[in-house]
Protein backbone atom coordinates (compact mmCIF):
# COMPACT_ATOMS: atom_id res chain seq x y z
CA UNK A 1 0.00 0.00 0.00
CA UNK A 2 1.05 3.58 -0.73
CA UNK A 3 0.02 6.79 -0.15
CA UNK A 4 -0.71 9.91 -2.27
CA UNK A 5 -0.75 13.24 -0.11
CA UNK A 6 -0.28 11.93 3.21
CA UNK A 7 -3.55 9.33 2.31
CA UNK A 8 -2.65 5.75 1.93
CA UNK A 9 -3.89 4.11 -1.19
CA UNK A 10 -3.96 1.00 -2.42
CA UNK A 11 -1.29 0.99 -4.95
CA UNK A 12 -3.71 2.47 -8.00
CA UNK A 13 -3.91 5.89 -5.97
CA UNK A 14 -7.43 4.96 -4.91
CA UNK A 15 -8.22 5.75 -0.94
CA UNK A 16 -9.34 2.51 0.74
CA UNK A 17 -12.19 4.70 1.95
CA UNK A 18 -13.01 5.05 -1.35
CA UNK A 19 -13.32 1.27 -1.92
CA UNK A 20 -15.00 1.06 1.11
CA UNK A 21 -17.72 3.27 0.53
CA UNK A 22 -18.61 2.23 -3.02
CA UNK A 23 -21.65 0.44 -2.95
CA UNK A 24 -21.23 -2.29 -6.07
CA UNK A 25 -20.55 -6.02 -4.80
CA UNK A 26 -17.14 -6.39 -6.83
CA UNK A 27 -15.28 -3.73 -4.38
CA UNK A 28 -12.79 -4.77 -2.57
CA UNK A 29 -14.14 -5.18 1.46
CA UNK A 30 -11.19 -3.50 3.83
CA UNK A 31 -11.83 -4.43 7.50
CA UNK A 32 -11.25 -1.85 10.27
CA UNK A 33 -7.30 -3.32 10.74
CA UNK A 34 -6.64 -2.26 7.13
CA UNK A 35 -7.65 1.48 8.01
CA UNK A 36 -5.41 1.42 10.82
CA UNK A 37 -2.75 0.11 9.25
CA UNK A 38 -3.24 2.81 6.53
CA UNK A 39 -2.96 5.43 9.15
CA UNK A 40 -0.09 4.09 10.56
CA UNK A 41 1.44 3.87 7.36
CA UNK A 42 0.55 8.16 6.41
CA UNK A 43 2.56 8.28 9.73
CA UNK A 44 5.85 6.18 9.19
CA UNK A 45 5.63 4.74 6.06
CA UNK A 46 9.43 3.97 6.47
CA UNK A 47 7.99 0.97 8.94
CA UNK A 48 6.87 -2.42 8.11
CA UNK A 49 3.46 -2.56 9.21
CA UNK A 50 2.99 -6.84 7.80
CA UNK A 51 2.66 -7.77 11.27
CA UNK A 52 0.30 -5.56 12.29
CA UNK A 53 -1.89 -7.14 9.28
CA UNK A 54 -1.66 -10.20 10.88
CA UNK A 55 -2.12 -10.09 14.71
CA UNK A 56 -3.94 -7.12 14.26
CA UNK A 57 -6.49 -9.41 12.08
CA UNK A 58 -5.97 -11.82 14.63
CA UNK A 59 -6.65 -10.36 17.91
CA UNK A 60 -9.77 -8.36 16.31
CA UNK A 61 -10.96 -11.98 15.40
CA UNK A 62 -10.47 -13.88 18.69
CA UNK A 63 -12.93 -10.34 19.95
CA UNK A 64 -15.77 -10.92 17.66
CA UNK A 65 -15.52 -14.69 17.56
CA UNK A 66 -15.44 -15.06 21.34
CA UNK A 67 -18.81 -12.22 21.67
CA UNK A 68 -20.88 -14.86 18.85
CA UNK A 69 -19.64 -17.97 20.30
CA UNK A 70 -20.26 -17.28 23.80
CA UNK A 71 -24.38 -17.05 23.43
CA UNK A 72 -25.13 -20.59 23.60
CA UNK A 73 -22.74 -20.70 26.75
CA UNK A 74 -24.51 -16.90 28.14
CA UNK A 75 -27.98 -18.76 27.79
CA UNK A 76 -26.71 -21.78 30.28
CA UNK A 77 -25.01 -19.56 32.95
CA UNK A 78 -21.58 -20.34 31.80
CA UNK A 79 -18.29 -18.28 30.78
CA UNK A 80 -16.15 -19.93 28.26
CA UNK A 81 -13.68 -20.33 30.92
CA UNK A 82 -15.86 -22.69 33.27
CA UNK A 83 -17.40 -24.47 29.63
CA UNK A 84 -13.02 -25.34 28.82
CA UNK A 85 -12.74 -27.13 32.54
CA UNK A 86 -16.23 -28.80 31.85
CA UNK A 87 -15.07 -29.56 28.42
CA UNK A 88 -11.43 -31.21 29.36
CA UNK A 89 -13.20 -33.37 32.09
CA UNK A 90 -15.80 -34.48 29.27
CA UNK A 91 -12.95 -35.11 26.37
CA UNK A 92 -10.91 -37.18 28.41
CA UNK A 93 -13.09 -39.38 29.75
CA UNK A 94 -11.80 -39.51 33.04
CA UNK A 95 -11.01 -37.16 36.42
CA UNK A 96 -8.35 -34.43 36.31
CA UNK A 97 -6.38 -33.34 39.21
CA UNK A 98 -6.65 -29.61 39.58
CA UNK A 99 -3.18 -29.62 38.70
CA UNK A 100 -4.07 -31.35 35.17
CA UNK A 101 -6.99 -28.98 34.38
CA UNK A 102 -4.54 -26.08 34.97
CA UNK A 103 -2.68 -27.32 31.71
CA UNK A 104 -5.27 -28.68 30.06
CA UNK A 105 -7.44 -25.37 30.27
CA UNK A 106 -4.01 -23.23 29.67
CA UNK A 107 -5.34 -21.44 32.91
CA UNK A 108 -3.49 -20.23 36.27
CA UNK A 109 -4.23 -22.53 39.20
CA UNK A 110 -6.08 -19.75 41.32
CA UNK A 111 -8.52 -19.46 38.42
CA UNK A 112 -9.18 -23.49 38.27
CA UNK A 113 -9.32 -23.70 41.80
CA UNK A 114 -12.08 -20.35 41.53
CA UNK A 115 -14.33 -21.81 38.84
CA UNK A 116 -14.27 -25.79 40.27
CA UNK A 117 -15.55 -24.00 43.33
CA UNK A 118 -18.44 -22.36 41.48
CA UNK A 119 -19.02 -25.45 39.56
CA UNK A 120 -19.24 -27.76 42.33
CA UNK A 121 -21.75 -25.51 43.67
CA UNK A 122 -23.98 -25.53 40.70
CA UNK A 123 -23.93 -29.42 40.82
CA UNK A 124 -21.47 -29.88 37.69
CA UNK A 125 -18.46 -31.09 38.96
CA UNK A 126 -17.88 -32.97 42.11
CA UNK A 127 -14.17 -33.39 43.92
CA UNK A 128 -12.93 -36.46 46.15
CA UNK A 129 -9.80 -36.77 47.73
CA UNK A 130 -6.71 -39.22 46.98
CA UNK A 131 -6.61 -41.80 49.21
CA UNK A 132 -3.02 -41.67 49.62
CA UNK A 133 -2.08 -38.36 49.44
CA UNK A 134 -4.98 -35.55 50.43
CA UNK A 135 -3.14 -32.46 49.29
CA UNK A 136 -4.51 -33.88 45.92
CA UNK A 137 -8.08 -34.10 45.00
CA UNK A 138 -9.66 -35.30 41.92
CA UNK A 139 -12.60 -33.44 39.78
CA UNK A 140 -15.27 -35.52 37.46
CA UNK A 141 -18.28 -34.86 36.02
CA UNK A 142 -21.56 -35.45 37.62
CA UNK A 143 -24.53 -36.95 35.45
CA UNK A 144 -25.99 -33.22 35.29
CA UNK A 145 -22.61 -32.12 34.25
CA UNK A 146 -22.23 -34.77 31.73
CA UNK A 147 -25.48 -33.94 30.16
CA UNK A 148 -25.54 -30.24 30.18
CA UNK A 149 -21.88 -30.12 28.01
CA UNK A 150 -23.48 -33.02 25.47
CA UNK A 151 -26.60 -30.35 25.14
CA UNK A 152 -24.39 -27.71 24.83
CA UNK A 153 -21.71 -29.06 21.94
CA UNK A 154 -24.28 -29.43 19.47
CA UNK A 155 -24.92 -26.12 20.01
CA UNK A 156 -21.76 -24.75 20.17
CA UNK A 157 -20.40 -26.38 17.11
CA UNK A 158 -23.41 -25.02 15.08
CA UNK A 159 -23.03 -21.63 16.01
CA UNK A 160 -19.18 -21.37 15.03
CA UNK A 161 -20.39 -23.02 11.50
CA UNK A 162 -22.73 -20.27 11.28
CA UNK A 163 -19.89 -17.83 12.18
CA UNK A 164 -17.40 -19.34 9.76
CA UNK A 165 -20.07 -19.55 6.88
CA UNK A 166 -18.46 -16.79 5.21
CA UNK A 167 -15.45 -18.76 4.12
CA UNK A 168 -15.79 -21.77 1.16
CA UNK A 169 -14.47 -24.90 2.70
CA UNK A 170 -10.97 -24.97 1.52
CA UNK A 171 -10.66 -21.41 2.78
CA UNK A 172 -11.87 -22.65 6.20
CA UNK A 173 -9.11 -25.26 5.95
CA UNK A 174 -6.05 -23.40 4.73
CA UNK A 175 -6.54 -20.94 7.58
CA UNK A 176 -6.94 -23.55 10.11
CA UNK A 177 -3.31 -25.20 8.10
CA UNK A 178 -1.69 -21.42 9.08
CA UNK A 179 -2.81 -20.95 12.16
CA UNK A 180 -2.47 -24.31 13.37
CA UNK A 181 2.00 -23.54 11.92
CA UNK A 182 1.62 -20.40 13.75
CA UNK A 183 0.53 -21.75 17.08
CA UNK A 184 3.22 -24.28 16.71
CA UNK A 185 6.14 -21.83 16.70
CA UNK A 186 3.85 -19.96 19.49
CA UNK A 187 3.71 -22.42 21.57
CA UNK A 188 7.43 -23.20 21.07
CA UNK A 189 9.14 -19.99 21.02
CA UNK A 190 6.71 -18.89 24.09
CA UNK A 191 5.74 -21.65 25.89
CA UNK A 192 2.28 -22.00 26.98
CA UNK A 193 0.80 -18.91 27.94
CA UNK A 194 -1.22 -19.47 31.14
CA UNK A 195 -4.11 -17.04 31.90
Amino acid sequence: MTSVNGRPTDGNGASPDAARDDPSPSAPRHDTVAAVVGQWQAVHPDLDTGPMEIIGRINRCAVLLQQAEDAPLRRAGLSRPEFDLLGALRRTGHELTPSELTRETFSSGAAVTKRLKQLTERGLVERRGDTRDRRVAHVRLTDTGRELVDAILPEQLAYETTVLAGLDTPGQGELATLLGELLVQLEGRLGVLRV
